[in-house]
């Protein structure tokens, strides 16, 4: 027999860590290879976790709703004699050994370094005065990690201050969070401290690199409010964890980005009779549905080539252009929330390919089956209001992108034909077409031409197209 180590593995390139949303299996159970074991939750999908090996679980490292860093040890496995174990790591071996010299030794208990404890709103101001924080320089921080303290006004220097509880003492989301939660909440609960640094008393360097406000601060749950008087006739709902996910992250796009909305209708008489005609031979050749969207995907992929400059993100004062076409779709999911997908290298498939992606990714997105990987990278997104039956909708834009297409429903209008001979009027196929954009990095001019031209592709569709 065997121990084998479970680490907490690496769910997509930008992934640095995850949070236990539960175990599966208990501890002495059989568990066979590529079963799954717990659910962990990244900031992009919720997913399960397979065993490496088949074999026993012996013990669990970790407990349900840890945060736990990639690469970290989440639990052993008992395998036999047959497998060829990963050697268990040093730090998970020497555990109860170290923990144990630390409690029967009061030298070994002095020798070994102790965390920083905690400080509460309370004793800040004190703590600072008396000795100035420790700091990380040189201490790698994850995507995440920065990101949040991008949106938040963290310094470098401020985040170097912060005590991180991962490995090597790396800075966690947890530990970002926690540092906000103290950070809004001195200014409000020590107010003797705020009357102090109001008077003309020198103060310690550190204490004036602290800001006492961000210009603009994020709008989050735990602002103030009055408080809601509740009566028999409501009902409470606990928003889950992907819908307050969902809510953070649409507050913050619209605090981040100046927020600018473009409309154009088009003729998409000639997709609609395509698509009429082709529908049912793709079910009966494929198996799969012909639905619009991949030829809206096609032609949006289209006006990116042709308008590269919508194909960016923003940090901070630079544009990054992005050379690979990462389209991404929204899906509503049975629960109700939202999940966007990507359909990666779209410029390069054909009608087909496309159809089959979308396919696959929305039915696994209603399964839950998507890996963080089919949710990264994305570089542009259009979600589709008229499978609502909506005409028009103002979508809000996916950060760090810095534009969204909104596609309303195909509706049947009267319209005037040009013919040579002469205008008519006729019965034609109408959509509308909503995209909004960063007004930081994209002028009316780029976000107007941008979606004239994928109306252009729309409505110059070719009917003898091939799929």
């Amino acid at each position: 027999m065997a121990l084998v180590e479970m680490v907490m593995p690496k769910m997509g390139e930008s992934i640095m860590e995850g949070t236990i949303l539960r175990w599966l299996k208990n501890v002495g159970d059989r568990i066979e290879e590529d079963e799954s074991v717990l659910e962990v939750a990244t900031d992009k999908v919720d997913t399960e976790v397979p065993a490496i090996q088949g074999g026993i679980l012996t013990q669990i490292l970790a407990n349900e709703g840890d945060v736990i860093p990639v690469g970290q040890a989440i639990a052993l496995i008992e395998t036999n004699g047959n497998a060829t174990p990963a050697p268990v790591s040093e730090s998970v071996a020497k555990t109860e050994v170290n923990n144990a010299v630390s409690v029967a030794s009061p030298e070994a208990e002095k020798s070994t370094p102790t965390p920083n404890p905690p400080v509460s709103s309370e004793t800040a101001p004190e703590l600072s005065e008396a000795k100035p924080k420790p700091t990380f320089e040189g201490r790698f921080y994850s995507p995440l990690v920065l990101n949040i303290a991008r949106q938040e006004g963290i310094s470098m220097a401020e985040l170097e201050k912060i005590p991180g509880t991962g490995s090597e003492g790396r800075v966690t989301k947890k530990d970002m969070l926690e540092y906000l939660e103290h950070r809004q909440e001195t200014p409000e609960v020590n107010a003797p401290a705020a009357e102090v640094a109001a008077t003309p008393v020198s103060a310690p360097a550190e204490a004036s690199s602290q800001p006492i406000a961000t210009p603009e601060p994020a709008i989050t749950a735990t602002t103030s409010q009055p408080a809601i008087s509740v009566t028999g006739n409501v009902e409470i709902i606990e928003m889950d964890r992907m819908r307050k996910m969902i809510a953070q992250r649409m507050v913050d796009s619209k605090r981040i980005s100046p927020h600018v909305t473009s409309f154009v209708e088009a003729d998409v008489t000639n997709i609609v009779m395509w698509r009429n005609k082709m529908k049912d031979a793709y079910q009966k050749r494929e198996g799969e549905n012909l639905t619009f969207t991949p030829i809206f995907i096609e032609a949006v992929a289209k006006a990116i080539k042709d308008f590269p400059m919508i194909n960016i993100s923003v940090d901070g004062d630079r544009i990054i252009r992005h050379r690979n076409i990462n389209i991404g779709m929204a899906v509503a999911l049975p629960s109700g929330n939202l999940i966007v997908p990507v359909i990666k290298n779209a410029d390069q498939m054909n009608l087909n390919g496309i159809t089959k992606k979308v396919n696959d990714l929305a039915n696994r997105a209603r399964m839950n089956k998507l890996t963080p990987d089919d949710l990264s990278d994305g570089t542009y997104t259009l979600t589709n209001v008229g499978s609502f039956g909506n005409v028009l909708g103002t979508p809000i834009i996916m950060q760090p992108q810095v534009a969204i297409l909104a596609v309303g429903a195909i509706k049947k209008k009267p319209a005037v034909i040009e013919t040579p001979q002469g205008d008519l009027i006729g019965i034609r196929h109408f959509m509308f077409l909503s995209h909004s954009y960063d007004h930081r990095v994209v002028d009316g001019s780029l976000g107007g031409m941008f979606v004239k031209r994928v109306s252009d592709y729309l409505e110059n569709f070719d009917l003898d197209t091939k799929i």
